[in-house]
């Protein structure tokens, strides 16, 4: 497996009303959304797409998700979530997170697994060309 030389990318969400339970915290269920708007923007800031690679064919359905919590998020609090990837796509790609307030406090770390499926077929397959040469060219 190659290995690369890691790449991380931040991005801001703040804590909706109805993103919170009765205890005032973020429920728990909510913070995999979070995962997911930081990995798009991940992708986004490679020049990829979710929507680029669904129409090339492809879907890439959750396989795994990991979430260790620290400390709770609140309402209107302001989140940063640093979204990593360590590795070049094969036909799984993972992402590792750790997410933070804004007073820099270390909420929770995840990682989430994802594998390359071919809708057509709906068998996993290896990630595109094209998404590896973009990983590559930043990665670089």
């Amino acid at each position: 497996m190659y290995t690369c030389c890691m790449y991380s990318f931040e991005t801001k969400i703040r804590v909706r009303y109805g993103e919170t339970d009765q205890m005032s915290f973020v429920y728990y269920g909510v913070y995999a959304q979070y995962y997911e708007v930081g990995r798009v923007e991940l992708l986004r800031s490679l020049g990829v797409t979710y929507k680029e690679l669904e129409e090339m064919g492809f879907a890439l359905p959750v396989v795994n998700l990991n979430i260790n919590y620290k400390k709770p998020a609140y309402y209107d609090d302001e989140l940063t979530i640093r979204t990593t990837i360590k590795e070049l796509p094969s036909a799984k790609i993972t992402f590792y997170y750790e997410m933070f307030n804004a007073n820099n406090e270390l909420l929770n770390i995840g990682e989430v697994v994802l594998v390359f499926v071919n809708k057509k077929t709906g068998k996993p397959c290896f990630a595109p060309e094209m998404a590896i040469n973009k990983f590559k060219e930043k990665l670089a």
